[in-house]
């Protein structure tokens, strides 16, 4: 045992509780030592409204005693803070299996003695704070230059994360991570005729150093940004119909299948666990392998090793290594997201490394990973780049960016909406539009797409901030998507719920 000295890594800490976890006969315990730095720089108009720089540190013990989960957490590392969390962990288990209906089981796991670090060119922490506000402050700057043509409101931000994660278990591994994120972004509002209407820009949400604060990119799309405002701002609106062709772009499709897809294939989801909460699915157990989710040239895959991905890691927050798998698999149903608990229960092997905490203080839980659209193959029937999906169109819409959005308790009704529209017609854009929303069923427009996109045209899409559980964690994930044609989706209107 370590001794209680006053100076203990978080790797003897670990090794300290993975051995008082066996010694209390827990058939399986782990441990995350976790530190998180949030660094958000935040410019509204022509000041700085805000600058944050925070670290949350400490560690959190799970043990499944007797088929029951024991969780408990705390800042303070020490080796008595640590015998005491322990100790109350498994208190906790004792009383959880008072109530406990049916008894926890897991899938093996292989032991890992592991270290992975995030690629990065530039430590984003290492970047004079200065610098940065300079660069917000610049472009808020000019982004308000054309206040004479409507531009009265101007943001922009960066937002920097840094994970340092130590896992161990009973199972033998010890695993250190560390986890670099990086996200710029901006937008402005512009106001006449008694309407305003936003404009926006972001790199995507990505894991990655400074390097992907590409100046002179983000400066080169402020003259477009301003310009698309002043332009939504007086556009028509559309009148309530089906749209023929619905063209999105991979910056507004991510979140569609977000939406209908990642959240409807989390297991933990379709077994009930979110019902409380956030609702279930309509993908149940009894569709797997059977359900059209998709027209059949549509592929969905999950892809923890994506390099750059919000969500890649070497390993979940059960020491699951990173790994790839289809959900959706020539539009059919196959697979769903899964930790160890919830794939005992669907009779796989292993889990597909699905399991995720957002603090050292949370209980991981199953979490949508890096989850894509697979672009066109080449030469494939249904394959067409953006250039050819409007070509080929003889009225329709064009999406970019994300809006408001609404989905139901099952994820089979959805309306979103969009940062800018375009009408399309004839074969050519013609216009903006403003105030558009489209509305279906998720396996309905699923199995609309008649036109995807190719590799040539994927984009790392994602999310900073997917809430799940009680109390409400925050998640990061990857959506890459290529663009795609939906046929015959209502536009406006009513939101018709249906439960067929």
């Amino acid at each position: 045992m370590v001794l209680l000295t006053a100076k203990v890594s978080a790797n003897e800490l670990a090794n300290l509780a993975v051995e008082l976890i066996r010694k209390a006969g827990c058939e399986y315990g782990d441990v995350r030592f976790c530190s998180y730095r949030r660094q958000g720089l935040y410019a509204r108009d022509r000041s700085l409204s805000n600058i944050s720089d925070n670290v949350s540190s400490g560690f959190g013990v799970r043990v499944l005693l007797d088929g029951a989960w024991g969780f408990a957490a705390s800042h303070n590392k020490t080796p008595a803070e640590v015998a005491r969390i322990v100790a109350l962990a498994v208190e906790i288990a004792k009383g959880s299996r008072l109530t406990q209906k049916e008894p926890v089981r897991l899938v093996p796991v292989a032991k890992y003695v592991d270290t992975y670090i995030t690629p990065i060119a530039i430590d984003p922490f290492s970047v004079p704070v200065a610098d940065k506000a300079e660069l917000l402050l610049t472009i808020n700057e000019r982004l308000l230059a054309h206040e004479s043509q409507g531009i009265k409101k101007a943001y922009s931000f960066l937002t920097f994360n840094r994970e340092d994660k130590v896992f161990a278990s009973t199972e033998g591994s010890l695993i250190e991570q560390t986890i670099y994120r990086s996200y710029p972004g901006f937008g402005c509002t512009a106001i006449a005729g008694g309407d305003a209407q936003r404009r926006s820009y972001e790199r995507p949400p990505l894991n990655i150093g400074y390097e992907h604060i590409n100046q002179d990119d983000l400066l080169s799309q402020v003259e477009r940004v301003a310009a698309e405002a002043i332009e939504k701002v007086a556009a028509p609106k559309v009148p309530a119909g089906i749209c023929k062709s619905l063209i999105l772009k991979p910056t507004n499709l991510f979140l569609t299948i977000h939406e209908s897809v990642g959240h409807p294939t989390e297991l933990d989801r379709v077994y009930g666990y979110e019902s409380n909460f956030a609702g279930t699915s309509f993908a149940t157990t009894d569709k797997l392998n059977k359900l059209q989710y998709a027209a059949p040239w549509v592929n969905f895959k999950c892809d923890r090793t994506q390099p750059h991905g919000r969500g890649t890691m070497g390993y979940d927050d059960e020491g699951v290594k990173s790994q790839d798998w289809y959900v959706v698999k020539d539009g059919i149903l196959v697979d769903y997201l899964t930790d160890r608990e919830t794939a005992y229960r669907l009779g796989r092997a292993s889990s597909n490394g699905s399991a995720c905490a957002d603090s050292w203080s949370s209980v991981p839980m199953v979490r949508i990973p890096n989850l894509g659209l697979e672009p066109g193959p080449d030469g494939g029937s249904h394959t067409a780049t953006l250039d050819e999906m409007i070509a080929d169109t003889e009225d329709g819409i064009l999406i970019d960016g994300i809006g408001s959005f609404s989905i139901d308790q099952q994820r089979r009704n959805f309306q979103f909406g969009g940062d800018a529209f375009w009408k399309v017609e004839k074969g050519k854009v013609v216009g903006m539009l403003k105030d558009v929303t489209y509305h279906s069923m998720s396996t309905d427009f699923w199995n609309q797409v008649d036109a995807i996109g190719p590799a040539s045209e994927r984009v790392q899409c994602g999310t900073n901030m997917c809430g799940k559980g009680e109390p409400i964690q925050v998640a990061q994930m990857t959506h890459a998507c290529v663009p795609v044609r939906v046929r015959d989706i209502q536009i406006g209107g009513k939101f018709l719920i249906r439960n067929d």
